[in-house]
């Protein structure tokens, strides 16, 4: 009788490519709204819709992959269509700003409203299985008699990322107001929302990440702090 070692193969999430989600979501997208609006090229309306389909199939494919809506991925297809939408029908760009600070500003909201609520977002963002040993920290906690101690700690994470989204909103209303000046429906529109995709990344996501990743570290700290276990000790192995 032959005997047989079954072994499971867990197959890991494959990483997102930073250089492809820049491509598809920034670069492609502005190149075709400045350079290729011209009734020389697409035209207008032709480029909006080309420009904006790269981000929404890039969407669409992360959800098809992962099987599962991801509320963020989801959030951002509609934001697309929005877009799409405001600029095809050529309504004031005022809606354009409206529109770009109203999202980012719901999750802040949102993020404030969950810790009133059984899952608050700074669970999913931050203290999720995905990056801690939620299990091992909740004994150490608890063992410690500093559960209520962490908990204000995740209370103060939590503004902390709203303020991220708060400050998103922020920026993104004044970078739409400045930028996007002519008439919708007209090349030279068409180059100022290709610019104001292109520094979105540099003006508005970068000081909202590094206050994410301030409010990472803070919880770091805070766990280290509370446990008296290392980081190493606690950090999920990708």
């Amino acid at each position: 009788m032959t005997e047989t070692n079954p072994t499971t193969t867990v197959q890991q999430p494959k990483r997102e490519s930073l250089l492809l989600n820049l491509l598809l979501n920034i670069v492609i997208p502005t190149l075709i709204l400045t350079k290729l609006s011209g009734d020389d090229w697409l035209g207008t309306k032709l480029a909006i819709v080309v420009a904006l389909a790269f981000p929404l199939v890039y969407g669409l494919r992360d959800f098809t992959q992962s099987g599962k809506i991801n509320f963020f991925s989801a959030l951002g297809i509609i934001s697309i269509l929005l877009t799409g939408g405001i600029s095809l029908l050529e309504l004031d760009a005022k809606y354009i700003a409206i529109k770009e600070a109203a999202i980012p500003g719901l999750l802040g909201l949102a993020t404030l409203g969950s810790l009133y609520t059984r899952w608050p977002l700074v669970r999913t963002l931050l203290y999720n299985d995905r990056i801690l040993d939620t299990a091992k920290i909740a004994r150490e906690l608890e063992g410690r008699g500093n559960l209520p101690a962490f908990e204000r700690s995740l209370q103060h994470a939590s503004w902390m990322i709203a303020g991220s989204f708060f400050l998103s909103s922020a920026l993104n209303y004044i970078l739409a107001k400045v930028l996007l000046q002519s008439p919708p429906g007209t090349a030279a529109f068409n180059e100022e929302l290709g610019k104001m995709t292109a520094l979105s990344f540099p003006v508005i996501a970068l000081p909202a990440t590094i206050i994410l990743m301030g409010a990472l570290f803070f919880l770091f700290h805070r766990i280290g702090k509370l446990t008296g276990l290392k980081l190493e000790e606690v950090m999920v192995v990708q």
